[in-house]
């Protein structure tokens, strides 16, 4: 008998075990969280305010699925030079630079450690190039060495560009296998924030002789970047509040719409308005505002600061990270947190 019910209170033990397993599951893809919560219980609080019935929340859309590899990324030919005529070049200090990136690793870096190699390439043949070295160069090696200098010069722009689109650090920060972002972010903003700075005025500065491109560093800030998918996360949080938000507003506006909904109200329109903007879900709307304004500005200030991108990133800058699209989630999302101001006003003065 005991050990029958030993046996039933290790099952009930398991199940709910496996209940707080897909309840943890359920959080991580998105499923909900504080911020829905807060935004959920905002919402039912509203709907008894206001008399109205319950809304059933829905799930938002998630975002779109980042572009293939060969759709992101610009293809670069390979420079063949044999090296005897590197070797020829041996006073612009490129051989043993070229033999190290022939070899068996440098074949197989990836490609933070590829940028590291191209922007180092460059600096010595751009310096060589603007030295006495030509002089001393035959016609043909002279050449060659301006022929390398341009071409490398044109390239770097485009290996920058894939250093970043090809490295899993970047690509995961959009990952639609995220979770919205939730309060008590900032702190974890704040520190992918100084990765993306950096990137960004690395971006501006590869062709500085001056600046420094440590490996150690870059990789740094890439490991940074690898720790969470920040900017899903808050592109995941923009559709939910835009979601939650014009629930809300329906609500708002289904009680406007009836000449009687003042007599339905809890409290005085001007009251209820003042209530509402107090709660804890008004506060993080404020924050998700600010932390998603922060971290997309500092994304589009790094892709405006390299070439052209290829028309699929294109496409989904416009459609996902714009700043001005409509149809883009922090547009979209202000858009919504703006008719909910106003139809609160509007609240407040119809039930003075």
């Amino acid at each position: 008998m005991a050990q029958s019910i030993s046996r039933a209170a290790e099952h009930g033990w398991l199940r709910c075990l496996s209940g707080l397993m897909t309840a943890a599951l359920l959080v991580g893809c998105g499923g909900s969280g504080e911020g829905d919560a807060l935004l959920t219980s905002y919402q039912r609080d509203l709907a008894a305010a206001l008399g109205q019935p319950k809304t059933q929340p829905a799930d938002p859309v998630n975002i779109g699925a980042f572009p293939d590899r060969r759709e992101r990324l610009f293809e670069i030919p390979e420079t063949r030079e044999g090296m005897l005529d590197i070797y020829a070049l041996r006073e612009c200090h490129v051989t043993s630079l070229v033999a190290a990136r022939n070899n068996q690793l440098g074949r197989v870096a990836p490609p933070s450690q590829r940028w590291i190699y191209e922007l180092e390439l460059w600096r010595r043949l751009h310096a060589c190039w603007h030295s006495d070295v030509p002089e001393s160069l035959s016609e043909n090696n002279r050449d060659r060495l301006e022929r390398l200098t341009l071409a490398k010069t044109e390239q770097l722009p485009l290996v920058s560009w894939n250093t970043l689109f090809d490295s899993d650090e970047w690509t995961g920060s959009f990952s639609r296998a995220s979770s919205p972002l939730e309060p008590d972010s900032s702190a974890a903003i704040d520190g992918q924030l100084k990765a993306i700075e950096w990137l960004h005025a690395a971006t501006l500065n590869q062709f500085s002789q001056e600046w420094q491109h440590a490996s150690s560093t870059l990789e740094g800030h890439l490991d940074t970047l690898r720790r969470r998918p920040l900017t899903a996360e808050v592109l995941r949080a923009l559709l939910l509040a835009e979601q939650r938000l014009g629930e809300a507003n329906a609500l708002l506006e289904a009680s406007l719409a009836d000449t009687a909904s003042c007599q339905s109200l809890a409290e005085a329109g001007s009251k209820l308005k003042s209530l509402f903007q107090q709660k804890p879900a008004a506060i993080w709307l404020d924050d998700l505002e600010a932390q998603a304004n922060r971290w997309l500005d500092s994304v589009d200030a790094l892709l405006e600061s390299h070439v052209t991108p290829p028309a699929a990133i294109a496409r989904y800058r416009d459609r996902w990270l714009s700043l001005d699209n409509p149809e883009a989630p922090l547009p979209a999302f202000l858009t919504a947190r703006n008719e909910h101001r106003s139809y609160w006003q509007a609240l407040a003065e119809k039930c003075e």
